[in-house]
């Protein structure tokens, strides 16, 4: 792993469950907590997929990460993968919501199980993991809870609304939770990454020739990287965002700025 500028014991002693930490940025995200003292549970659908990924994390890191397959949907398998954490490694200090579900539609093909099923994985499985760890974890003890946004919602992106959607209402869930919980040592933040290299909701869902007309329109010249994106969620794990509650913050090389409503058409 490349050098890191913040202390490599700065999450000793911390555990972190992570959504979707099986691949993606998710999975970038556990490495990196994982690399800076933590030890972690990663949930996923997928239990082949995430059991070898929990597996690569404990090699790389040399910190224990653990599997725990979990539907964000069903609180009931949500409740046992916090358990598992608790049980298995102690607490939970760390909760990263980075779950999610997207497709392209044009909203007047797109069915209403299609945008109920993202809307059910991003917004709902967001409440639905973090309720479970306050109510098994972070009620008493505090905590850390990290949700992964986007800035679809910001503008207006074509093909998107089901998704456009769901993270409005990640954005909105992060607000309420950081007012009502913060009393009780818990900060409530998010992330909003834009374009990121080498994920796989970019490599589906972008058209040939996308990323090179995107790239020219970012002020940066260049996509994100997910160590990038990574590096933003250890600083919001860290001491130094103790001021931090609420914000979502926007790691895109000032792409929505650039671009306004109707990012990436």
């Amino acid at each position: 792993m490349a050098e890191s500028i913040f202390r490599s014991d700065i999450l000793l002693g911390k555990v972190a469950l992570v959504t979707g930490g099986g691949s993606g940025i998710c999975y970038g995200i556990t490495k990196t907590l994982m690399a800076h003292g933590a030890e972690a549970v990663i949930v996923g659908r997928k239990a082949d997929r995430l059991a070898a990924a929990a597996e690569e994390l404990t090699r790389l890191t040399g910190r224990k990460c653990l599997a725990a397959p979990a539907d964000v949907r069903d609180p009931a398998q949500v409740a046992s993968a916090v358990d598992k954490a608790v049980s298995e490694l102690g607490k939970l200090d760390i909760l990263v919501n980075g779950a999610a579900g997207n497709f392209l539609a044009p909203a007047a093909t797109l069915s209403p199980n299609g945008f109920r099923t993202v809307m059910d994985i991003d917004a709902c499985g967001t409440f639905n993991v973090s309720r479970a760890a306050f109510d098994k974890a972070m009620r008493d003890n505090g905590g850390i809870i990290i949700n992964i946004s986007a800035t679809l919602h910001y503008g207006a992106t074509p093909l998107q609304v089901h998704a456009s959607a769901a993270k409005a209402a990640v954005d909105s869930i992060t607000r309420s939770l950081a007012a009502e919980w913060a009393g009780l040592g818990i900060r409530v933040n998010g992330i909003a990454p834009g374009p990121i290299d080498d994920t796989e909701g970019m490599s589906r869902l972008a058209p040939p020739g996308f990323k090179e007309q995107l790239t020219a329109k970012i002020p940066i010249k260049r996509f994100g990287t997910i160590d990038e994106i990574a590096n933003v969620a250890l600083f919001l794990c860290s001491d130094a965002a103790s001021l931090v509650h609420g914000a979502t913050i926007v790691a895109d090389g000032a792409a929505w700025l650039a671009m306004g409503p109707g990012l990436g058409t």
